[in-house]
Formats: C-alpha cells, sequence, structure tokens
C-alpha cells in the first residue's frame, strides 16, 4: 500500500483550520443531482424555485467554471475516486462489461473510494440514491463493488441509472433487495427519508460523511401531479423568453461577462435553432408540460436539501458541516424533439447537452459552502477559477486532514483541492481531459480543443474570448491545434482511454461485447 500526501494538503489544512478556528474534523455533505442543466437553479440564473439550494450560495461559494464528465457513470466514477473515469474502468457506462481495462462497467477495486479512505480516517459514511458504478450483470448478487462493499457504512437507493419515480429497481437496503413500496412511494422523497434518517442516527463522537445522489431530475419525468401544476404558468411563455430572462439574471450575477449577447446555437438543430412561434401548439403544449414536470422534480429535491439541513442542525452539527452541491453532466437531449428545446434552455448559455465535450455537456453548478457562515470566505461571491469533478476527492481529504492510499502505481491524484481557490489561490490555469463515445476535449488555460467525435474534425476554442464555442479557430492557430491534439492523445494513451468505440448505438455496443464475453458478473 502507498501513502500520498496530496501536494496542496498543507497549505489547504492550513486555511481551512484558520477559517474554522478548530482542529474537528468537518462533516461533508455531499449532494448530486442528475441530469441538470448549468441554468436552472434560482442562483445560477434560473426560474425554478430552488430556496434552500440558493440559501447554501448565498452562505458560501458558487463556481463558474466548474467541469464535470459529460455522462452519469463517468462523472460519478471521477467523483468517487478522484481519478479520471478510464483510469477507474468507467469510460463508458454501466451497462456491459467490455473486458478492457478503461471500458469494465464499474470501478477498479484497485482504486480507494472517497468513503473508505474517510471511513479509514475515523468517519461514519453514508449513501442514498443513485450509485451507477456496478456492471449490469451483478444487479442481483453482490461482486464487491456495491456501497456497501466500497467504504459505505449505510446505503439506501438503486443501482442503476434510470427508471420509475414510483417504482425503482433494484433497490437495495445495504445488501438486501427492497422489493415491496408503499403506494405514495417517490423516490426523491425516499433519497431525502433515508438521508435525514442516516444523520438522525450518527452517533456525536464520529464525524460524518454524507453522499446523497439525487436522481431528479433524470427521465422519466415524473411528479406529483399538484407539483407540476405550480410551475404550469411559469413556462407557457416559453423557451426563447425564459433563456433571455436566464441569461440576463446570469449577467447580473456574473456568471457571464456583462458585455456578451446570448449566443444561438444553430448548429444543435442542424442549422437553424427554431423559435418558440415556430412550434405548433400542440408541441407548446407538450413542452410546456414536460418543462413545468422538470421544474417540479427539481424543486422537490431542494425541499428535501432543506430537510438534510435541517437535520444536521437538529443534530447539532451544522456549525462543523460542510455542504457542496453539483449536478453530473449538462441536461439531456435524449427523449425526443421537445427535449432538445428543454436541454438548449436548461443549459444557457452553453452549445450542446449531456453525452458531448461541448460546454452544454460538461459545465455544472457547483456550490461550497460551511454551515457556519462565519467560516465562509466572503459569502454569496463566485469562483472564477478553473475545477473539475476530479478534484471532489482531494477536496474532501484536504478537508479531513486524511491521505491518499492507494493500491496502484498512481502516484498522485489528477485533480486538486478547492480550499486554495476558495481564497483566491488556486491554479489559475489548469490542464483538463474529457471523452466520452468519441466525444473528446481538452482545455488548456483559455484554449479548448474539442470534436463531437472521432469522426468529426476537431474544433479550437478561445474560451477567453468565446466561451461559448461558436467560432473554431483551427486554421488560424495551426500549432496551437496540434500541440493541443497531441497532449490529448497522449493523456489518452496513459489513461486507458484507447482504442475509441465508434458511436455505433446504444444496443449494438451492448450486444457486441455481450457477444464476446457472455460473463458480465463483473467479479474478475
Amino acid at each position: 500500500m502507498k501513502k500520498i500526501l496530496l501536494t496542496s494538503l498543507v497549505a489547504g489544512i492550513a486555511a481551512c483550520e484558520a477559517n474554522a478556528g478548530q482542529d474537528t474534523k468537518p462533516n461533508v455533505v455531499l449532494i448530486l443531482c442528475d441530469d441538470m442543466g448549468f441554468s436552472d437553479i434560482g442562483c445560477y440564473g434560473g426560474e425554478v424555485q430552488t430556496p434552500n439550494i440558493d440559501s447554501l450560495a448565498m452562505k458560501g461559494t458558487r463556481f463558474s467554471q466548474f467541469k464535470n464528465a459529460g455522462r452519469s457513470c463517468p462523472s460519478r466514477a471521477a467523483l468517487i475516486t478522484g481519478q479520471y473515469q478510464h483510469s477507474v474502468g468507467m469510460g463508458w457506462m454501466t451497462a456491459v462489461d467490455e473486458h478492457r481495462p478503461g471500458y469494465r462497467g464499474q470501478i477498479d477495486k484497485k482504486y480507494p473510494t472517497i468513503a473508505e479512505l474517510l471511513k479509514s480516517d475515523g468517519y461514519c459514511t453514508y449513501m442514498t440514491g443513485k450509485w451507477h458504478l456496478t456492471v449490469e450483470g451483478a444487479f442481483d448478487a453482490p461482486n464487491g463493488s456495491y456501497p456497501v462493499e466500497r467504504g459505505f457504512d449505510r446505503y439506501y437507493g438503486c443501482l442503476t441509472g434510470g427508471g420509475s419515480y414510483y417504482k425503482p429497481t433494484p433497490l437495495y437496503n445495504d445488501l438486501e433487495r427492497v422489493t415491496e413500496l408503499p403506494d405514495d412511494y417517490y423516490y426523491t422523497t425516499a433519497i431525502t427519508d433515508s438521508a435525514v434518517s442516516f444523520i438522525n442516527k450518527h452517533p456525536e463522537d464520529k464525524p460524518m460523511f454524507l453522499y446523497v445522489a439525487y436522481y431528479a431530475p433524470h427521465y422519466p419525468l415524473q411528479a406529483p401531479e399538484e407539483r407540476v401544476k405550480k410551475c404550469l404558468d411559469r413556462y407557457a411563455v416559453g423557451f426563447d423568453v425564459l433563456r433571455e430572462q436566464r441569461f440576463e439574471r446570469q449577467k447580473e450575477i456574473g456568471l457571464v461577462p456583462a458585455d456578451m449577447e446570448l449566443p444561438v446555437h444553430d448548429r444543435e438543430f442542424g442549422g437553424k435553432r427554431p423559435a418558440w412561434t415556430d412550434l405548433t401548439d400542440e408541441q407548446r403544449e407538450q413542452w410546456t408540460r414536460e418543462m413545468a414536470t422538470y421544474a417540479a422534480m427539481i424543486e422537490i429535491m431542494d425541499d428535501g436539501i432543506g430537510e438534510i439541513v435541517k437535520a444536521v442542525k437538529e443534530k447539532g452539527m451544522l456549525d462543523n458541516t460542510v455542504f457542496m452541491f453539483l449536478s453530473d453532466n449538462g441536461a439531456s437531449n435524449e427523449w425526443g424533439e421537445t427535449s432538445h428545446f428543454m436541454a438548449d434552455l436548461s443549459n444557457t448559455p452553453y452549445r450542446s447537452y449531456k453525452q458531448w465535450c461541448f460546454q452544454g455537456g460538461t459545465s455544472t453548478p457547483f456550490i461550497f459552502t460551511y454551515g457556519d457562515a462565519d467560516k465562509n470566505i466572503a459569502p454569496g461571491t463566485l469562483c472564477n477559477r478553473p475545477a473539475h469533478i476530479i478534484d471532489v476527492m482531494p477536496t474532501c481529504l484536504d478537508l479531513a486532514g486524511g491521505e491518499y492510499v492507494s493500491e496502484t502505481d498512481i502516484c498522485e491524484l489528477p485533480g486538486i483541492s478547492l480550499l486554495p481557490a476558495l481564497q483566491g489561490k488556486g491554479e489559475p490555469e489548469r490542464t483538463l481531459y474529457f471523452e466520452h463515445q468519441s466525444s473528446c476535449a481538452i482545455i488548456s488555460g483559455y484554449w479548448k480543443l474539442v470534436r463531437a467525435d472521432f469522426n468529426k474534425p476537431w474544433e479550437l476554442i478561445d474560451l477567453e474570448h468565446d466561451p461559448y464555442e461558436m467560432e473554431d479557430l483551427s486554421d488560424k492557430y495551426p500549432e496551437k491545434k496540434k500541440e493541443l491534439e497531441e497532449k490529448w492523445y497522449e493523456w489518452a494513451e496513459t489513461h486507458n482511454v484507447l482504442p475509441l468505440e465508434e458511436n455505433t448505438g446504444w444496443s449494438t455496443r451492448i450486444n457486441h461485447y455481450k457477444a464476446l464475453y457472455p460473463d458480465q458478473s463483473g467479479k474478475d
């Protein structure tokens, strides 16, 4: 076993202790939502009513340049291991074990999780909600990769990545399969209730790590009718008006430059983006209904976050608790024509959607807040430092004063602690890497090289002047394009990314590898 002290650990702990005024290890509540766009919640410009999330933002710090891995499984793998997803076997999805190092469909046991590391440092560890890090061939029989087998003391939730909010499956309570549900069951509420239960039963003499992985607002769009009705009038004006309103609020907040114009992403609609008035009455009615349901799902989640904060406070732990909130990827356009308009609104002002490595797919809200407002630096402010989902692990270790212990030859985590960034001391320029379904990108300082898939040309983007990826500068700066492409391939060669799989379609890919490798238990 190797013990590797994070390079930023000493400085980060010093900053943390200076703010806290004590050496007590802080509790950490990590909240992840699913398929929610950059601009949906109120504190990022949205009209979705999220007072509890907004309250956390006003007490703490919002990051404006936080990036994810573009899709559920990869982002969750990076979040929970601190490694790029391919390094730990989650280069694609849990749908199939391809028996290639970067594409095993679940996280490699050689790499420790946040829960395993914090547990070894004295934390009680709990998880509730969506796991999506075990290969689907093992959903009916634990194979060493279930949450309680990867460091969590307690777990309640669903292993899969999608399904009904009223009858989620496979649902587990620790290692026990849950098959009987009450008539009024709703998954979001159950996730909240289990989180509150874990808090209430937590021993007072130990620090707590609680990972709350909400499924909302992932498709299918399902919410109680009374909650949907409360949102309908809000969306009757259509996506054009709402997108403009969101963009103006983002300017007021400082999330986007005040001199920027709202971009129109025609390419994402095959050449020309339709206006609200171009839709039929039936299409407008359908979109309004779906968007209202989507908003209701987020608002129910926000209610739950309020209950979690309340439980922490009533337990007497609020002053020494850190809350982090983020989404696993951008909004999705996967379920029909109106979903394109929903995702276009949700990802305002960015281009593209979940699955792709453009800004709309990889940009997420990220909020960092101490429960004790006095411990926060300049509450309600923005941090414009670049950050990535691989930074969550080192940040948690930094807070806990812990070490990264690994059985692998990896000598360091690729991410950094974000505690220095909260004081404006983080790295102003970083190089970050992305790949999903052969959509690839590299961000190095203000430069970004990105392509939709390996059959499409690379696009060179100047993010400082073109954060919405509207102009390809490849022809103007061919040497910069070549430099970044070489850096991306160097990373891909050393992180189990290659060879890339052509995006032949979901079922084709799964069937191909299942035919090659009938054993899908994930045990070898």
